[in-house]
This record gives structure tokens, sequence and C-alpha cells, in this order.
């Protein structure tokens, strides 16, 4: 009896390790890595294009109307999230109108006579501030605005032009978002009052000019603005 028990306690002894070693090794399991969060920061230099409409405030006809298409050039400053800023547009212009009518001259007859006025370039120097929600910016806008505006007067087969800059105020406001690392998208409206010239040695003297203008851009931002964040 007691080389029965002796012997299945080495039995024991013996099969405690094998079991022990036959049980799998805990498999290794890595921590899940935290997803990138991109924070976007405004701060820095950027070019770019813009286009829209534009046409006049007024009662009587006809307004001027029509489009534009340029560049623009701006800095960013942020600080929390607010952003302030400069930026400075030029664009080529075709915003007009004309009134056209009949002059009577004695002995003649009546000729066919018409004033066209016709913006051939529009730009603004303005301040911007704003407020980030990430890559997106919601701000306001305003500054100096201006024209070069030219009156062509026609008479028959006959006509002259004078060309003038009007200088005045501009105010609006805008959205913009950045699509791409680098780049964003804006959409702005602004109201531009241009001051009044004479043209034609004093002949023909203008009132104040004003403008709406709605106007799309894209920007070119540079320096990196994402910073990334865990």
């Amino acid at each position: 009896m007691k080389k029965v028990l002796l012997a299945s306690a080495c039995l024991f002894a013996l099969a405690a390790p094998a079991s022990a070693a036959d049980l799998a090794a805990r498999p290794y399991t890595k921590a899940p890595v935290a997803p990138v969060a991109a924070v976007y920061n405004w701060t820095g230099f950027y070019l770019g294009i813009v286009g829209g409409g534009a046409w006049e405030n007024g009662s009587g006809d006809p307004k001027m109307k029509g489009g534009f298409v340029g560049g623009t050039a701006g800095y960013n400053w942020q600080t929390g999230n607010v952003v302030f800023g400069i930026e400075a547009d030029g664009a080529w212009a075709d915003v007009s109108a004309t009134a056209a009518g009949v002059v009577f001259v004695p002995g003649v007859g009546g000729i066919p006579a018409s004033l066209t006025s016709k913006t051939d370039a529009m730009g603004t120097v303005r301040g911007r501030i704003g407020w980030a929600v990430n890559n997106v910016l919601f701000y306001g806008t305003g500054g100096y605005a201006w024209i070069d505006n030219k009156l062509t007067a026609t008479l028959g087969a006959a006509s002259v032009s004078d060309s003038k800059w009007h200088s005045g105020w501009t105010v609006g406001a805008g959205i913009e978002a950045f699509f791409a690392p680098q780049w964003s998208v804006k959409g702005e409206y602004l109201y531009r009052s241009l001051g009044g010239e004479t043209y034609f040695s004093g002949a023909i003297p203008t009132g104040t000019l004003n403008l709406h203008t709605v106007q799309v851009g894209v920007n070119y931002h540079f320096g990196g603005p994402i910073v990334a964040k865990y």
C-alpha cells in the first residue's frame, strides 16, 4: 500500500509541471494609440485669388453692375481663438451702366447720344478681426476702398472719355475655412462707398458711388498652419 501511495505521489509531481507547461502563454496586447487631432493655427502670410459680382446701391436707373477677378495678399495673427489680420486685394473689373437718349440739333434733327460709366479696376486695403473655431474663421472687416472709373460720352459717331480714381471706405463680413493643410476657401460680403469726382474738366460732377459686392476666394497659407496634438 505504501508503494502504491508513493507511486501515485510521484506521478502527480511529474504531471504538474507538464500541465503548467501545456498552458498557452498569455498574449501581449499593445495599448491602443490615441488618435491625432489636428489643431489649426491661422498665424502667417497668405496669397490667393478672388472674384465675384458688384451692383450699385441706389434708387435710380440705370445702375452699375458686373463682375471682377483678381488677387489678394494678407497676414494673420492668432491669440487664443481671436484672429487679427490685414488684407489687400486688387481686381480687374467690368462693372458698368449706360444711359442712352437722343439729342436734337437744330437743322440736323435727333442724334443718338449715350453716357457710359465703367469701372475697370477695384480694390481694398482692410483690417480683419475674427473668431476661429479650429479650421473655420468667422470675421468682420473694414478699411480703405478704391475704383478706377471711366466716363464715355457719345454723340453720333463721336465719343470722348475721361478716367478718375475714386477713393472711399468699405465694411463687411465673411467666413473662411481650411479644406486642406495649407489651403482655405472664403466667402465675403463688402459694402463699398466711393467719393464723387468731376469729369471732363468740371462738366460732369458725380455723386457718391455705393456698391454691394459678394466675392469668393481661395488662399494658400505659407508656413504650415496646422499643429498636431495627441
